[in-house]
């Protein structure tokens, strides 16, 4: 299973599974929920999940390092300031958060089964790597920075 790390960027990986969703929503049934209820939540998902990424890339461009996630091992700085105070994932967290959205939009049980799929492909195959290389090159700093903050939130 060790092929399998670093090899999807995380926004092609929530692309992918969006798709999925989408294609198992058309060919299942919908919730019993107003279109108008649905867009509501989805908007109560979409709006921070969309700040968490801008504001994590932000944060990363700020600290001059890296927002390549298939290199970690190319990183400059541990960055541990803004809404990395609160995750070590926050980029990923706004990523689930967009796919919950689409999820509730969607209004279909199944669809709820991507997000689920996105964390469990993110924790073993991105996330498990990344800080691998993030200790190897930040030691202890990284294991206080672990110890203090949460992976997702």
């Amino acid at each position: 299973m060790k092929a399998l790390e670093l090899k999807v960027p995380p926004l092609v990986l929530v692309v992918i599974i969006g798709g999925l969703m989408g294609a198992v929503a058309a060919i299942s049934r919908d919730f019993l929920v107003p279109m108008a209820i649905r867009s509501w939540g989805a908007l109560l998902f979409l709006v921070p999940g969309v700040l968490l990424v801008l504001a994590s890339v932000w944060r990363f461009r700020r600290s001059d390092t890296t927002v390549n996630p298939m290199h970690p091992d190319n990183a400059s700085a541990l960055v541990t300031s803004g809404v990395y105070r609160l995750s070590r994932n926050p980029m990923y967290a706004g990523f689930l958060l967009c796919l919950c959205a689409w999820a509730s939009y969607l209004g279909n049980l199944y669809a709820f089964l991507g997000p689920v799929i996105f964390v469990l492909y993110m924790n073993r195959f991105q996330i498990h790597p990344e800080e691998r290389a993030l200790q190897h090159l930040f030691g202890e700093e990284y294991n206080a920075y672990r110890r203090l903050v949460r992976r997702w939130f």
